[in-house]
């Protein structure tokens, strides 16, 4: 066996590797630590009445702490992530064992923290008493139950239809029958149910990518330790990440032809969220097979809609609320947000109508209607056109017309989309450096949006969240310009824009 001697580079790559793994692991004892004082409760919780607790979430002096403690937190971590890319580049054996070794370690601090960036785990806990009520959370909101404020769901939910799939409204009535309406406890048990769907991507996002002869571990590193990635599917509690781990297990088996487990798996992730029903027409494809005829692939695509439509059934039967949940999925739903396509076509037309005295209401609802019609067709064209060899990629393109789409893109949108661009090939040049300031951008706003401060302390609640954003533009500016390590990331960016490099 070849061991590398002290001094050379594959040594000192070596020798980096642990201090990286520490300081990730440092990074998300602070997001834990400040989550104690800035992350959602809900007001029945016991931990409202931990008198420490009491001290950091109701003195002006604990918020402020807290916040500049998670948010610092928050880009140690990305610090982290860029610098394990930096010692692992090349990828040499190995590589894979320490990124996986960084997803357990700088995920375990993540498991205890109070729910950050995102409420929607709260609003879990409503679903699931509406299940148990023997209401239909696809035609009823949780305000229809007592107390349902109290156990810490935002308001927005209050008369909303229930966006999920029968699978996880049955996920829901179990962590209700076994905790009751124990917030503490019913988050802790679904932020386990999210963390199987990122265990799902530690282990299948590598096979994917070297399905298509990349580099697994970059891959995973660009997946799963990504603090976004982490901070949005261990520390909020977010289904989607049970969505996703399963969305890329079945995508994994259909390209190695066991169709049946894929789509099995497909529809476990329809089961969660029903937005990956768009995945199912490249997964008959991928079952049917390199050299597959027409004939074949229809035929294929009859399996594959057969099955799922059937498992989907017996879910609906077993649960009783059959088809509900595609009525709300087809539903135009309402808002926008500032920095989505759409969102800023909508302020455009708004701004630009309003100020000639014209009516505005109609703009919106427009746009979204002509944004569903386009990443339809998007997605259709992508079906049918394209070689066997692009396949998932095809499939990845179509799941991000869905997604950009949308007047709406949370976070963790970007997500579902990134392991499968990681497993089919990000180059190292402008595409990785996107993906860098993408990650940025959404931690950044992540960390400042979903501050948890009590109404009674003033005028705290903006200054606070400005405070985290200049915290956030500080360390960006630091990583990007004077770091000693990581600025080399970004000085190469416009040159790679005009001379691309091949994918790792």
């Amino acid at each position: 066996m070849k061991v590398a001697q002290a001094g050379t580079g594959a040594g000192r790559a070596a020798d980096a590797r642990t201090p990286v793994l520490i300081q990730g692991f440092v990074g998300a004892l602070l997001v834990l630590l400040g989550s104690y004082g800035v992350g959602w409760l809900a007001a029945v919780s016991p931990l409202n009445r931990n008198s420490l607790l009491i001290t950091l979430r109701t003195e002006h002096w604990g918020v402020i702490a807290s916040t500049v403690v998670l948010t610092l937190g928050c880009w140690v971590m990305v610090r982290a992530w860029l610098r394990l890319g930096q010692v692992l580049r090349g990828w040499p054996d190995g590589s894979l064992a320490t990124v996986r070794r960084a997803c357990w370690l700088w995920s375990a601090p993540l498991l205890l923290c109070l729910p950050i960036f995102s409420r929607d785990v709260f609003a879990y806990i409503g679903q699931g008493r509406l299940v148990a009520a023997g209401q239909d959370p696809y035609q009823d909101g949780i305000s229809t139950l007592s107390n349902w404020f109290q156990l810490g769901a935002d308001v927005t939910w209050a008369e909303s239809e229930t966006p999920y799939g029968p699978l996880f409204l049955s996920i829901e009535h179990l962590v209700n029958q076994l905790v009751g309406t124990s917030p503490d406890l019913s988050v802790l048990l679904f932020r386990l149910v999210a963390f199987a769907g990122v265990v799902l991507c530690v282990v299948y996002v590598p096979r994917l990518a070297a399905l298509h002869g990349v580099s697994g571990a970059k891959a995973l590193w660009l997946t799963v330790p990504n603090p976004l990635f982490l901070i949005s599917f261990v520390a909020s509690a977010h289904n989607d990440g049970l969505m996703v781990g399963l969305a890329v297990a079945g995508t994994y088996y259909a390209a190695t032809g066991r169709g049946i487990l894929a789509v099995v798996l497909v529809t476990a992730s329809i089961g969660v969220k029903p937005i990956t029903l768009v995945l199912l027409p490249f997964i008959g494809l991928l079952w049917a097979g390199p050299a597959a005829s027409w004939p074949r692939r229809i035929r294929y695509w009859a399996y594959t809609a057969g099955l799922c439509l059937g498992i989907m059934a017996l879910i609906g039967w077993a649960n009783g609320y059959g088809f509900g949940w595609l009525a709300v999925m087809l539903g135009t739903g309402s808002g926008s947000v500032f920095f989505a396509p759409l969102g800023i076509l909508s302020s455009f037309f708004q701004g630009a109508f309003g100020a000639l005295g014209m009516e505005t209401a109609w703009v919106l609802p427009v746009l979204k209607a002509v944004g569903r019609v386009a990443s339809v067709g998007i997605a259709l064209v992508l079906i049918f056109k394209g070689t066997h060899s692009h396949l998932v990629q095809r499939l990845a393109l179509a799941f991000s017309a869905i997604v950009v789409l949308s007047p709406i893109i949370q976070p963790w949108y970007i997500l579902w989309l990134l392991p499968f661009f990681a497993a089919t090939g990000i180059r190292d040049d402008w595409q990785i450096v996107w993906v860098y300031f993408t990650v940025a951008f959404f931690v950044a706003f992540g960390a400042a949006d979903q501050i948890f401060i009590w109404q009674f302390l003033g005028g705290l609640d903006p200054w606070v969240k400005h405070l985290s954003t200049a915290i956030s533009w500080a360390a960006m500016a630091y990583l990007a310009l004077l770091d000693p390590q990581t600025k080399h990331l970004f000085r190469g960016f416009w040159g790679s824009l005009r001379a691309p490099k091949a994918a790792a």
